[in-house]
Parts: C-alpha cells; structure tokens; sequence
C-alpha cells in the first residue's frame, strides 16, 4: 500500500505537501465560513461565486497551463506558484485580522488562487511522474490522495475550532506558514536534470491542440472527462452543501468544520483502498460515480445532524474512490509527452464546471432548502453513471449471461483503437466474486500508449 514511499524523492514530497495541504483544507474552510457568516447573511449564491471564481481560471487558462508543466521544470514551476499561494493567504488573513476584509475582496483573493492554481494544479499533479518511476506512479497517486484526505480530516475541524478561538483571519495566517513545508520539500528533492524543453517545441496553441487530438482519440478518457464534468459540476459542491446544512440544524462554525472532517474519513478510506490496488480501472470509476449518486440521496433524507453527518463517510468515500481512480488511470495511462496537457484538460473539466454549477447549486439552496442540493447531486451521480455503463455495454460490449454452473458471467470485447486490447478479453464473476483473466493480466481498461 505505502510502496512508493520507499523513494526518498517522495517521501520528502508527500510530508511537506501533507502540512501544506492541512493548512489548504484550513483556509477553504475559513473561506466559505467568512462568506456565508461574516460577510453576508448566509446568503449561499455568494458562496457558490466565491467557488466559481476560485475555479473558473482552471478552465480559461487549459491553452498555457498544461504546456507550462509539460515543458518548463515543474519543481520550479512548483515553487513559483507555491510562494505565490502563500502570498495570497497571507493578505487575505491580515485583511480579516484588521477588520478591512470585505466581500468584493475575497472574491478578489479567490480569482488570484485560481489563477495561480490553473498553472500549479496540472504541475504538481503530473510533478509525481517526476519523483517514482512508472510501476510505483499509480500508487503513488493514490497516496498523493490519502495526503490530501488526511489533511481533509484535519483541516476543517483545527478550522473550526480557531475560528471561534481566535477568529477567521488567524486561520489564512496558519496555511501561509503550512507552506514553508512544501517549499522546504521542494528545495531539499533532488532530480537528475533534463537536456532541453520536456515537450516538443511549437507554439502554445499546437501543444494545445496535439493534447486535445490524444485525448480525443481515446474513447475511454473521454468518457472519464464526462463523468468528472457532470459530478463536479453539479454534485462536488462541498463547501455550499456542508456549510448550508450546518446552518439548516442551526450548528456553528465547530461543526460545520466537523462535517467536513468527517466526510474525510470516507475520503481518506477510499483513498487508500485505492492505493492497495495495482492498477487503476476504469470500471471501478463507473461503479464509484452510481455510489456517489446513492450516497447523495441517502443524505438529503436524513433527519438530524447526526444522521446526516454519518452519510457524509459514504460520500467522502465514493468522491475519493471515483477521483483517486480517475486521476490514476489518466496518469498512468497517458503518453508522458502529453500528460501534462492531459492533466491540464482533466482538471478544468473536473473543476471547471464550478463556476457553472456552484452559483446553480447556491441558489437552489435559497430557494428550496439546502437538501435539494444533495437532490441535484444525486441526479448527477446517476447520469455519470449512465455514461459510465452506457459506454461498456456500446464500445465494450459488456453483456451478463447466467450460464449452467449457475453463475453470472460478465463478459466484454475489446476494440481495436478505443482504448482496449485489439483481442476479445473476458472477466467471469462468481460468488464468491472470481475473476478469470485471459491474454494479459490487464482487463482491458488500459489502452495504448501506456509510456
């Protein structure tokens, strides 16, 4: 499970970046608190443009960002962008101690953080190629995720608690200070050095281009994007769903940061399932998203806090099972050429959406009451799923058959050139679930161009 930890390269990454990333989860928390409490009257529509704001750049900058990480030095890229971050937070955090914050300037900080994210997102993702060789990048992935919902189930809650301690300005003080460790992280890896640019040499808009024609040819990543794009759209608006709930059982800001937290704890178990995996799938992706789509629903339907809440660990779990996956077949599967550009095309379909859906979401929470958000997610986690096994019964040919050792065999063929190995391959489940593999070890999820 923790395999790539082995590489000392990483292991220095993933400590610093586990600080960073508590003190990140810190200031999201703070952030969408500030909005709903202290700047307005709870009023959800100015969460979900704060959100929009924050992750529109991701969208609008796909034609440099991805070109920047697949051709320039991503460690320095890295520590560009991180300085920056910390920069930002800092301001942000000596507005709100001063009392001179005001809602026009935090959407103001969250443009600049999405701005500057557009470019370190598809850099750090893709920054891990760079750390472990090829057999451990899908594990390490899926740590990089563990990482990161670790910090999710602290964050929110240390949040919570310094803002009724001390107040919310001290808490974009604390994740300016949690980036010292990743930059120290960054300074202290050694990597060997490259000999010219990473990428072919061309304009910005051919780079562009060669990435959208890869991964236009791959049916199976398209698919993918769809299904990120409709659940990040419409289903992954955390922040308006937790901090609206937290106000309809009439909580605090304690435990609107517990909510969070605890949606971690699913989190984080998917995660590092996901890790114990040898390779990511993408029929796990399509399973996670039908998950996610329950998980919503059964949400919208509790009564109280508390039982609200422990739905949350089904849908933290679901959420990391379906990203963690998604993000690793990406990876692992991509041409390293292009992964950069891949990476850059993945992150803004997944996150921008946002800018779409969290104003949508926000407003139907003013409208309607906050458990019509997790309606609207629910039906979004139902139509990726829809694509998801649309595609495997029309391009995979999945078919079910009840055979005369009365068990269920699920078998589907591959096709040459979308995705799959040019020969049939089959998967038998019985119950107990076995499955048989024929030809390679892969099932077929795979395709070519694996670097």
């Amino acid at each position: 499970m923790f395999r790539s930890l082995s590489v000392r390269n990483y292991r220095i990454w993933f400590g610093g970046a586990l600080v960073s990333n508590i003190g990140a989860w810190m200031q999201a928390t703070a952030q969408n608190w500030v909005v709903l409490t202290e700047l307005t009257h709870t009023d959800a529509v100015a969460v979900g443009i704060t959100m929009a704001l924050q992750f529109g750049p991701q969208i609008l900058l796909v034609p440099i960002s991805g070109a920047v990480a697949d051709r320039f030095d991503r460690r320095r890229v890295l520590m560009v962008t991180q300085s920056l971050l910390m920069l930002l937070a800092l301001g942000l955090g000596l507005l709100l101690i001063t009392g001179a914050a005001e809602l026009w300037m935090v959407y103001g900080f969250a443009l600049a953080l999405g701005t500057v994210n557009a470019f370190d997102t598809p850099a750090r993702q893709s920054f891990v190629s760079d750390l472990v060789g090829p057999a451990q990048l899908s594990n390490a992935v899926a740590l990089n995720s563990a990482s990161f919902n670790s910090a999710r189930l602290i964050g929110p809650a240390v949040a919570g608690l310094l803002i009724a301690v001390v107040g919310s300005g001290w808490v974009f003080i604390f994740n300016a200070v949690s980036f010292l460790a990743v930059l120290g992280a960054l300074w202290a890896i050694r990597l060997p050095k490259h000999d010219g640019p990473r990428a072919a040499a061309g304009s910005y808009g051919s780079q562009l281009a060669a990435g959208f024609r890869y991964v236009w040819r791959r049916h199976d990543l398209l698919v993918i994007f769809a299904m990120v794009f409709v659940i990040g759209t419409f289903g992954m608006n955390f922040p308006v769903v937790s901090s609206t709930m937290a106000v309809e059982f009439h909580r605090g800001a304690g435990e609107y940061g517990l909510l969070s937290s605890i949606l971690a704890i699913g989190s984080l178990t998917g995660a590092l399932l996901a890790a114990r995996r040898p390779a990511a799938r993408l029929r796990v992706v399509v399973l996670s998203a039908g998950g996610f789509g329950a998980a919503s629903l059964l949400a919208a339907l509790m009564p109280s806090f508390w039982t609200f809440a422990s739905t949350l660990v089904l849908l933290g779990f679901s959420t990391a099972t379906l990203l963690t996956t998604a993000n690793g077949f990406v990876q692992t599967t991509s041409d390293p050429a292009v992964r950069g550009r891949v990476l850059s095309l993945y992150f803004a379909i997944l996150m921008g959406g946002t800018p779409i859906g969290a104003p949508v979401v926000g407003a139907i929470a003013d409208a309607f009451g906050p458990r019509w958000t997790l309606g609207v997610a629910a039906i979004s986690g139902a139509v990726a799923f829809g694509i998801g096994l649309g595609w495997l019964l029309v391009e995979r040919r999945l078919r079910v058959h009840y055979d005369r050792d009365h068990r269920f065999r699920v078998t589907h063929a591959g096709r040459p050139g979308l995705g799959d190995d040019p020969g049939a391959q089959s998967e038998t489940l019985t119950a107990p679930i076995e499955v048989l593999r024929r030809g390679r070890d892969d099932s077929g999820d795979a395709p070519h161009g694996v670097g």
